[in-house]
C-alpha cells in the first residue's frame, strides 16, 4: 500500500482516533457546554450587529408613546417589547445592552486574569517569600467586601463605563490568585516540569510551555465565573445608581428604572432580568462544558 492509498479500516481501528477527533467528540458531546456557548454566541452577534438588529434608536425618546406594553401583553408590532418611561424603545435598549454587559464582563475578566493569573503563578512557581507576599496580598484582598469597596471607589470617581471596568477588573483577581497558585503547586514538581529543568529551559519557558497548558482548564474555569461575577456587579451597580449612567443603555439600570412600576408594570424589570439571567447561566454553563472538555483526566 502506497503513502496515497485508502487506509485499512482495521488500520484505523488499531491506531485509534486523533487527538482532534476525540476533542470534537467530547465538545460535542457535552450538552451544557453546547447550549452555555450557543447561548453566548449568540448575545454576542447580537452585541456586534446591534445598529442592523435594533428597530429604533435606543436613545430617542417619545413621551407620546411612553410605558407602551410588550406585544404578549396588548401591545403593538412597532415596539415588541414596548416603550419605558421616556418612550424609548425597551427591545433597541435591551439589544445594546448586550453591548455594555459583554464588554464589561471580558475586559473586566481580561485585567483581572491578568493580575491574577501572575501572581498566583509566581507563588506556587518560586514558593519562600514569593508566596507569603501574594498569600498576604490575598488575605488583604479577601478581608475587603468586593459591592462596598466598587461602590465607594465609584462613588468617589464617578459612575462610568470607564471606571466600572478598572475598578471591578482590579477587584476581582483574588479567585485567579487562589486558583493558580493551587494549581501551580500540583504540577510545579512533576517530571515533565524537572525534565525542563534538567535540559537547561529557563524559568519563562518552564511557566509557559509545561506548566501554563496543564492549568490552562482551571484558568478557564475562572474566567467564565469572573466574567458572570463582573456582569453581575455592573448590574448591581447600575440598579444603585453608581454604575453605568443614563441614558447608556444597561440591564442594570434597566431594572432600576423600571422598579418605580414593578407593582404596575412588572414587565420592565423581568424582561432585562430574565436576560441578565440567561446570559450569566449560560457563561457558567459554558465554563462547566470547558473544564470538562479540557481536563487533562478527559483527554485519553
Amino acid at each position: 500500500m502506497t503513502m496515497t492509498d485508502t487506509p485499512d479500516p482495521l488500520l484505523k481501528d488499531i491506531i485509534g482516533p486523533t487527538p482532534s477527533q476525540m476533542l470534537r467528540k467530547r465538545v460535542f458531546g457535552h450538552q451544557g457546554l453546547l447550549i452555555g456557548a450557543s447561548v453566548v454566541g449568540l448575545l454576542l452577534l447580537v452585541a456586534i450587529f446591534a445598529p442592523l438588529l435594533a428597530p429604533h434608536d435606543p436613545y430617542a425618546q417619545s413621551l407620546m408613546t411612553r410605558m407602551q406594553p410588550p406585544v404578549f401583553l396588548g401591545g403593538d408590532w412597532e415596539h415588541p417589547l414596548g416603550t419605558d418611561h421616556l418612550g424609548r424603545d425597551y427591545l433597541s435598549r435591551l439589544i445594546y445592552g448586550a453591548r455594555v454587559s459583554l464588554m464589561i464582563g471580558v475586559i473586566a475578566a481580561l485585567i483581572s486574569g491578568v493580575i491574577g493569573t501572575a501572581m498566583g503563578v509566581a507563588a506556587g512557581y518560586f514558593g519562600g517569600r514569593v508566596d507569603m507576599v501574594v498569600t498576604f496580598l490575598i488575605n488583604v484582598r479577601l478581608a475587603m467586601p468586593v459591592v462596598l469597596v466598587a461602590l465607594a471607589v465609584v462613588a468617589i470617581l464617578g459612575g462610568s463605563l470607564q471606571v466600572v471596568i478598572m475598578v471591578l477588573g482590579f477587584l476581582l483577581w483574588d479567585r485567579f490568585a487562589v486558583v493558580m497558585r493551587a494549581s501551580t503547586l500540583q504540577v510545579r514538581n512533576r517530571e515533565y516540569v524537572a525534565a525542563a529543568r534538567a535540559i537547561g529551559a529557563s524559568t519563562p519557558r518552564v511557566i509557559l510551555s509545561e506548566i501554563m497548558p496543564n492549568i490552562a482548564n482551571n484558568l478557564i474555569v475562572v474566567v467564565t465565573l469572573e466574567m458572570a461575577h463582573a456582569i453581575l456587579l455592573e448590574a448591581a451597580l447600575s440598579f444603585l445608581g453608581l454604575g453605568v449612567q443614563p441614558p447608556t443603555p444597561s440591564w442594570g439600570l434597566m431594572v432600576s428604572e423600571g422598579k418605580n412600576m414593578m407593582l404596575f408594570e412588572p414587565w420592565m424589570v423581568l424582561i432585562p432580568g430574565a436576560v441578565l439571567f440567561v446570559l450569566v447561566l449560560a457563561i457558567n454553563l459554558m465554563g462547566d462544558g470547558l473544564r470538562d472538555v479540557t481536563a487533562p483526566e478527559n483527554r485519553s
